[in-house]
C-alpha cells in the first residue's frame, strides 16, 4: 500500500508540473498562484520552476507561526512541481494558433485535475499553499473559503502587477478544477488499511466489526460543502483538498 501511495504521489506531482508548463505554453492565463510565480520569474530572470520551489519553501516558513507540520508529500510537492514544470517547458513548444492554444488549455486543466487527485489521494501531506490556507483558517477562525479567497486575491494581484499572465484560462481553471477533482478524487484516493483485529477476526471466520475510514467521497463531500471553488481545501484523514480541488492551484 505504501508503495502505491509513493508512486501515485510522485506521478501526480510530475503531472502537475507538466500541466503548469502546458498552461504557460497555451498563453491564455494561469491560476492565481502561477500568475504570481510567473510574475516573479519575469522580474528576477529565474526559471518559473525555480521560483515555484523558492516560493514553496518560503510559504512553508509561514507554517511555523500557524503550527503546521509538513509531511513527506509536502516536501516532495515543494521540490518536484517546479522541477517538472521546467522540464515540461524545455520539451513543449510554444503555440500561437488560437485553436492550438485552446486545446492546450483544456488539456492542461484535465491533466491538472488528474494530477491533483493523484497527489491528494496518496494522503502523504498537503502542499505548502494548501497548508497555509487551512492553517490560517484554523488560527484565525475564518472559513476555508475566506482564507483561500483572501490569499488568492493577494497573490493574483501581486502576480498581475509583476507581469504574470491573467486571462480566460484563469477564469476557466477556477470554474472547472473543483468539479473535476471532485469527480476524480474518489478514484485515486488510497484506502486506509483495515485494523489488524478486523483482519484477524475475518481470517478466523468471525464477522469483523465494520470500520468506516474517511473515504474519498467523504473528503469530497466536506470539501464541496465548505469550499465550492478555489485552490486549497478541507483536511480529512491527513489529506487536504487543495484550493485547486476546490477551484484553484495546488501547492
Amino acid at each position: 500500500m505504501l508503495t502505491r501511495r509513493l508512486l501515485q504521489l510522485l506521478i501526480g506531482l510530475a503531472m502537475y508540473g507538466v500541466s503548469l508548463a502546458i498552461f504557460i505554453r497555451a498563453g491564455l492565463g494561469l491560476d492565481p498562484w502561477d500568475v504570481f510565480h510567473q510574475g516573479l520569474a519575469i522580474k528576477t530572470g529565474l526559471s518559473i520552476g525555480t521560483v515555484v520551489v523558492i516560493v514553496s519553501f518560503l510559504v512553508l516558513l509561514l507554517w511555523i507561526p500557524l503550527r503546521q507540520w509538513p509531511g513527506f508529500g509536502t516536501l516532495c510537492n515543494a521540490v518536484l512541481v517546479g522541477v517538472f514544470a521546467d522540464i515540461g517547458l524545455a520539451l513543449i513548444p510554444e503555440v500561437t494558433h488560437l485553436v492550438g492554444q485552446i486545446g492546450m488549455l483544456v488539456g492542461a486543466i484535465v491533466l491538472n485535475g488528474i494530477a491533483s487527485a493523484c497527489y491528494i489521494g496518496a494522503r502523504l501531506g498537503p502542499g505548502a499553499r494548501d497548508g497555509l490556507m487551512t492553517g490560517l483558517a484554523r488560527r484565525t477562525g475564518w472559513s476555508l473559503r475566506t482564507s483561500r479567497t483572501g490569499i488568492e486575491i493577494v497573490v493574483l494581484g501581486a502576480g498581475w502587477l509583476l507581469g504574470g499572465s491573467v486571462g480566460v484560462g484563469t477564469v476557466l481553471y477556477a470554474l472547472a478544477i473543483g468539479p473535476l477533482v471532485q469527480l476524480l478524487l474518489p478514484r485515486f484516493t488510497v484506502p486506509e488499511a483495515r485494523p489488524a483485529e478486523a483482519v484477524g477476526a475475518e481470517a478466523a471466520g468471525a464477522e469483523p466489526a465494520v470500520v468506516e475510514p474517511a473515504t474519498a467521497e467523504a473528503t469530497v463531500a466536506e470539501s464541496s460543502a465548505a469550499e465550492p471553488t478555489g485552490a486549497e481545501p478541507a483536511a480529512i484523514a491527513g489529506t487536504v483538498v487543495p484550493a485547486a480541488a476546490a477551484g484553484g492551484p495546488a501547492g
